[in-house]
């Protein structure tokens, strides 16, 4: 294919980007940066009209205001210890079961992430709690780090996920369909979670016994007092939050600003709200929202330049140009989405590949909903896969004994349960589709 002078800027402001990544230079700064000089080179000075713009559009669209208020409420819930009462009614109720602990780690990372969709946080505060019971359990240290890493990257998958916020108004998917859509591949990646582990464990017991009996609890009482305590009024949280969402109540934004209310209330109810917790939750949700937000709107700036320079045009041809079948091209486009999850945080990922995708998604008729889950949980799937697996780094910072090879070799474990998954919901569409399809009927 013949490319023109402005195209050739456009793959070249690509390249140089990525040349800037590797240096180790911020993400933000490298588009805005990458963006203004091609982007001046081609178009001149029109490039810095469209810097602001986009910087307008990304902080003034009520949509993102969903962004801190998810933030907070998990760091909320977080700070004040709430994760840990989820995790010990789940260790009691599972105690006598052999992988017992799978299964407790796998429920409250699910939980947690529909609390929040914060995946570092998710992954450390599972590694703190689990930690101490695998070692007196004698569990598998390779299985216990796939699990902890597949049910804390869960969080970019089911709702309130960010990356679902950030990936409806990009496509044009309204949030709460993608909310919709997500809880049922959410789910059944836990579910495959929890059976892999379990059936391991009774076919294999030395990875994961039955706890000890001074581990298990006195009576099915303690049991459901417990779960009544720790569990019963996050998940009304969680469902109030999401339900009304997804019901029509209430947009992303106002659900969201009443879900951190709610954490707020609770954290009081159970006595465990302090002023520097507090402060902290705070501090963290302004820390991360901006940084969220400016890495948005800077993506946003650089994809613009791009498609203005016409490289998404050029590139969406030079696809289709390649004559592959549907499921064909949907393969491909996800082998690029999943190796470039290795080395790349998902918002760049989201803003600037998307976009570009969306001709040949439309060339392709598949269906935009479907698209952006099987998207979601591909995405997943890079963070789970090493050797650049981000999920493992935060795993090996909160226990520094584990060996990073068994860590990896854990994580192999559950990349085939991912991998189920991901197939399912691509040869299944309805496990995507049915639930916004029942929600609107």
């Amino acid at each position: 294919m013949e490319i023109s002078y402005n195209e050739l800027l456009a793959l070249l402001s690509v390249a140089g980007m990525f040349l800037a990544f590797c240096t180790g230079f911020p993400i933000s700064y490298t588009m805005i940066f990458s963006g203004l000089v091609f982007g001046y080179l081609g178009i001149g000075k029109i490039v810095f009209y469209l810097l602001t713009v986009q910087f307008y559009q990304v902080m003034s669209d009520s949509v993102m205001g969903a962004i801190p208020f998810f933030l907070l409420m998990g760091y909320l819930l977080e700070g004040a210890g709430l994760m840990d009462r989820l995790f010990r009614s789940f260790q009691l109720l599972f105690a006598k079961l052999p992988g017992s602990l799978y299964a407790a780690i796998t429920l409250t990372g699910t939980i947690f992430a529909a609390a929040t969709g914060i995946v570092g946080s998710s992954v450390n505060l599972l590694c703190i709690m689990s930690e101490p019971s695998m070692r007196a359990g004698k569990y598998n240290t390779r299985m216990g780090a796939g699990c902890i890493a597949a049910a804390g990257t869960l969080g970019i998958l089911i709702p309130p996920s960010i990356m679902l916020v950030v990936l409806g108004p990009i496509v044009g998917v309204p949030v709460t369909d993608l909310f919709a859509a997500a809880i049922l591949p959410g789910l059944l990646l836990a579910s495959l979670y929890i059976i892999y582990s379990l059936v391991r464990c009774i076919l294999q017991p030395r990875n994961g016994p039955p706890l000890p009996k001074e581990m298990w609890p006195t009576s099915m009482r303690v049991v459901l007092k417990d779960m009544l305590i720790g569990v019963i009024p996050l998940l009304i949280l969680i469902f109030a939050t999401l339900g009304s969402i997804l019901g029509g109540l209430a947009t992303p934004t106002e659900a969201s600003a009443c879900g951190a209310f709610g954490a707020l209330i609770l954290v009081i109810c159970y006595r465990r709200f302090t002023w520097p917790n507090f402060r902290k939750a705070l501090y963290s949700t302004i820390l991360l929202s901006a940084m969220i937000l400016i890495m948005i709107a800077s993506c946003n700036f650089f994809g613009a330049v791009f498609s203005r320079l016409g490289g998404a045009t050029w590139l969406s041809n030079l696809l289709l140009s390649l004559n592959m079948t549907p499921m064909s091209m949907l393969i491909m486009i996800m082998v690029i989405i999943f190796f470039m999850g290795w080395a790349m945080e998902w918002i760049p990922i989201v803003l600037i590949l998307i976009p570009l995708m969306m001709p040949i998604v439309e060339a392709m008729h598949y269906d935009k909903l479907w698209f952006c889950l099987v998207v979601a949980v591909t995405l997943q799937t890079s963070w789970l896969s090493p050797p650049v697996a981000l999920s493992c780094y935060f795993i090996k910072g909160s226990i520094p004994h584990w060996k990073l090879s068994d860590i990896y070799k854990g994580m192999y474990q559950y990349i085939g349960c991912q991998l189920v998954g991901l197939a399912l919901c691509i040869i299944f569409p309805a496990i995507v589709t049915w639930l916004p399809a029942f929600l609107k009927s």
